[in-house]
């Protein structure tokens, strides 16, 4: 992971030095009155105020003219330093557990590598706060809170021992840390630094919508910009490689600004790909659907494999594009789990793009992410994760999990994973087709009542999805949207819906918990207000 930390190595110094002359400055263990107020300001935003109290007061980090931007940044340091703590917590787990029980050393390896992803993440959000760029650090710290939840998912199942147990609740609270800080982000991005007016941040379901009033939703017209040169070739032969993995090797590390083209000729390319977090601005140009196929059958069925490790191509290098691809996991509907394309690459452009799976299709796991005229298709929670991704102009389309019509199967197309009401995430469609393939409308036609078929339904608790001006046709179920399990989220989701047509689009037989959006704060979802897609998708493809 060390090579993950040059990009940003001066940038983290100097937020670390911050933390360091706060220390200097600090007050005694006899915190003044006027800082104690000036805490308890900032931790209104906080979902527990007086654990957030307690733990600034405690942390050392708290300069005596303290300001609420520096109140921010100690509440960054204290989520990154307990980053840190868990990491040594989970590296002793490996160590007791190598050679005696490979599960809980796979979760450990899981862990080690998600929290590295989150210091990274925590480090650019210090910067950000420091220079006022708050779009980006709530983008960051929500990302920083994905993957210490991760952490904490991956040892849950292997949870037997006492050392797991303790590790499971210290990253617990760690999550706590993060999110106090992350509430913080966000009223001082909404309110500015004076915080009378900030509270614990609060989502739709509670009447509030943000930036309501900016550009709509149709002004950001670009993509994977056109005229791209390659810098590689993958061929079966006669190229520079043979396959996408080594090309992908060969690409530039860190680099911030130049784009390392990758042009994966007409095959079928059977391998696993990772695009490193130091892989930044790798492009994959491919020539076409359905003629450029990077394939894979990994699943959870295998030992050893999480979900997350199934994935065909996974992605984690900012600035990730591709154009001109299939992205297949053909391990079958009975595989459970097992997923095609895997993205936490901030700031990504996937255009023209094609995804075929069954179970968990596309993994938008963490950050911003825009997807333009791609073909999306599954069955079972096919578009997933936990990322804050635009969907423009895409067919999201059901394929068959069985070839017996008369059993008839129950789908979702959709199950977004926001943990925290102060997330920046969720799924927006805007302008997509929602359908089956060929063959699912066959077997759906011949008895529609025993194939049910939803817009999503909420992995965890403030799940946020909204279709807007889509083609909704006739699978899509009456009532639209399906509970996870018993009344888990349905206080605390949002599903909303907006000027949508087709057969399926017709709102009188929705649940009760799902929304239709109010005219006047649709533009929230806009790109621009969404994913700040008009300050980096390019506009000239």
């Amino acid at each position: 992971m060390a090579s993950f930390f040059t990009l940003t190595i001066f940038s983290l110094i100097l937020f670390f030095s911050i933390s360091s002359a706060a220390r200097h400055h600090s007050p005694d263990s006899s915190t003044s009155p006027s800082i104690s107020l000036q805490i308890r300001g900032a931790c209104k935003a906080s979902r527990d105020p007086p654990t957030c109290e307690s733990v600034l007061t405690d942390s050392g980090n708290l300069p005596s003219d303290l300001t609420t931007s520096l109140i921010i940044q100690s509440a960054v340091k204290v989520s990154s330093k307990n980053n840190d703590k868990a990491k040594e917590m989970v590296q002793a787990i490996i160590d007791a557990s190598t050679g005696n029980n490979q599960n809980r050393t796979d979760a450990g390896k899981v862990c080690m590598e998600v929290l590295g992803y989150a210091e990274y993440r925590v480090g650019l959000t210090g910067q950000a706060v420091m220079n006022g760029g708050y779009k980006s650090a709530r983008a960051w710290m929500s990302s920083v809170m994905v993957y210490q939840y991760d952490c904490w998912s991956a040892l849950k199942y292997v949870n037997g021992t006492s050392q797991v147990s303790k590790t499971m609740s210290f990253i617990n609270s760690l999550i706590g840390y993060s999110s106090n800080a992350l509430g913080m982000m966000v009223n001082f991005d909404l309110y500015g630094a004076d915080t009378g007016s900030w509270t614990v941040p609060k989502t739709e379901r509670d009447g509030f919508w943000e930036d309501s009033g900016s550009a709509g939703s149709g002004q950001v017209k670009g993509g994977v910009p056109a005229g791209l040169k390659s810098d590689a070739t993958v061929c079966k032969g006669g190229c520079d490689y043979k396959t996408v993995q080594e090309a992908v090797n060969a690409a530039p590390e860190n680099e911030q600004t130049r784009k390392f083209v990758i042009w994966i000729k007409t095959g079928l390319y059977e391998e696993k790909v990772r695009v490193g977090l130091e892989k930044m601005n790798v492009v994959f140009l491919g020539d076409g659907m359905g003629k450029t196929v990077i394939t894979g059958s990994l699943s959870v069925g295998l030992v050893g494999v999480t979900t997350y490790e199934t994935a065909t191509v996974g992605v984690v290098g900012d600035g990730f594009m591709a154009s001109g691809i299939t992205f297949q996991n053909t391990a079958g509907p009975d595989a459970h789990q097992a997923v095609a394309f895997r993205s936490d690459s901030d700031l990504s452009v996937v255009e023209n793009c094609e995804f075929i799976g069954n179970q968990d299709t596309l993994y938008a796991h963490a950050l911003r992410q825009y997807y333009k005229s791609c073909r999306i298709q599954g069955n079972v929670d096919f578009i997933f994760g936990n990322s804050a991704s635009f969907f423009q102009d895409c067919d999201i389309l059901i394929a068959p999990r069985q070839l017996r019509p008369e059993k008839g199967e129950t789908n979702a197309v959709t199950a977004h994973g926001r943990i925290d009401p102060a997330q920046s995430t969720g799924f927006v469609f805007q302008n997509c087709l929602i359908n089956g393939t060929d063959k699912y409308m066959s077997l759906y036609y011949s008895n529609p009542k025993v194939h049910k078929n939803f817009l999503g339904r909420p992995w965890k608790e403030y799940s946020r999805t909204v279709f807007l001006d889509c083609t909704l046709e006739a699978l899509i179920s009456a009532n639209g949207w399906l509970p996870w399990s018993g009344d888990f989220a349905l206080k605390t989701l949002y599903y909303g819906e907006y000027r949508n047509t087709g057969a399926g689009a017709n709102t009188a037989g929705r649940v009760s918990w799902s929304s239709q959006i109010p005219a006047e704060h649709v533009n929230s979802y806009s790109i621009q207000n969404f994913i700040q897609g008009d300050q980096w998708i390019s506009t000239s493809s």
